[in-house]
């Protein structure tokens, strides 16, 4: 694939109230603390209940070699009181291997429900995970017993998709649950597009051009964190202002997301003043055109990738 998990590793990320970092040794004790409760563990597959000490020690030895192997993403929720790091909870995203989906668990300790702690750790790191790593979808299951956590994966965006059995290993057996999913399509609702005069959907111009170095290629951009369609890739552009023809759009748009300026106002552009750099926060790579098959585009750039072949 031409992006990797490794070049987006999760060092940290956060939320207005949390901290999301890997787990460490020293989080054992906490872990285990909040962890060990029936009322926790009975909604989790793979935990049983009671939960030792060792087991706690266990996964967090193994989430290092699980983050070396790509195998699982494992972090804490961490929060602060009285001006010291406190352990919430953790949750895990797990690439599906042979695939471009991720699997999405979490957990947070009983002191702490009915806060917004699980919808504000697991949305932010479902929309970074897909503006960051390639997976093109994120699953989660919930036992049918736990509405509260359903309408967590609901705020965030998931839909449901069905209902199964799955083993729980603290309940000793089969269990029904509920399927859920999200894209980043369920992520990018945009409120600011207007709607089309005909009261359709949106209507929208936008212009967008193919930067061409000396060597014949192409620069294309990783729409960033925050952005609808987060982590697809795109040639530079963007919407055009009232009053604005096409050309206007591009030079505006190319000066603002890369720090260039446009010497000749072409859709195909050869010649600029400036060296692109990335100035939104999203990634820039300059590509061969037959290469653009291994980046996943935009909707709206992938038609123009045969035509982009033919003509350079």
């Amino acid at each position: 694939m031409a992006v990797t998990e490794a070049e987006a590793a999760p060092f940290r990320l956060t939320t207005e109230r949390l901290t999301l970092r890997p787990v460490a040794p020293e989080d054992a004790e906490q872990l285990h603390r909040l962890l060990n409760d029936w009322e926790v563990c009975r909604m989790l597959q793979t935990v049983p209940f009671p939960y030792p000490r060792a087991l706690a020690d266990k996964w967090i030895a193994d989430a290092v070699t699980r983050r070396a192997e790509g195998t699982a993403y494992d972090l804490v929720i961490t929060g602060q009181e009285d001006g010291a790091e406190m352990l919430v909870g953790a949750l895990s995203l797990k690439p599906v291997a042979g695939t471009r989906r991720a699997t999405l668990g979490y957990w947070v300790g009983r002191r702490f429900w009915g806060h917004g702690v699980a919808t504000e750790a697991a949305g932010r790191v479902v929309r970074w995970a897909l503006a960051n790593l390639a997976f093109e979808g994120v699953d989660a299951l919930v036992a049918t017993d736990n509405p509260s956590s359903a309408a967590v994966l609901i705020r965030i965006g998931f839909r449901e998709t069905g209902t199964g059995q799955e083993q729980f290993l603290s309940r000793g057996g089969a269990h029904p649950v509920r399927r859920f999913s999200v894209s980043r399509r369920d992520l990018s609702a945009d409120p600011d597009l207007p709607l089309s005069e005909t009261g359709g959907l949106p209507l929208l111009l936008v212009a967008a051009c193919v930067l061409i170095d000396g060597a014949g290629r192409v620069l294309i951009a990783r729409r960033p964190e925050g952005r609808a369609m987060a982590g697809l890739w795109e040639f530079p552009g963007g919407k055009l202002e009232p009053g604005e023809s096409p050309e206007e759009a591009l030079a505006r748009e190319l000066h603002e997301e890369l720090g260039i300026d446009l010497l000749m106002p072409l859709f195909l552009c050869r010649l600029w003043q400036g060296i692109p750099s990335p100035r939104e926060g999203q990634t820039i790579r300059w590509v061969k055109p037959d290469e653009l098959a291994d980046y996943p585009m935009l909707p709206a750039d992938k038609p123009l990738i045969p035509m982009l072949r033919d003509l350079l």
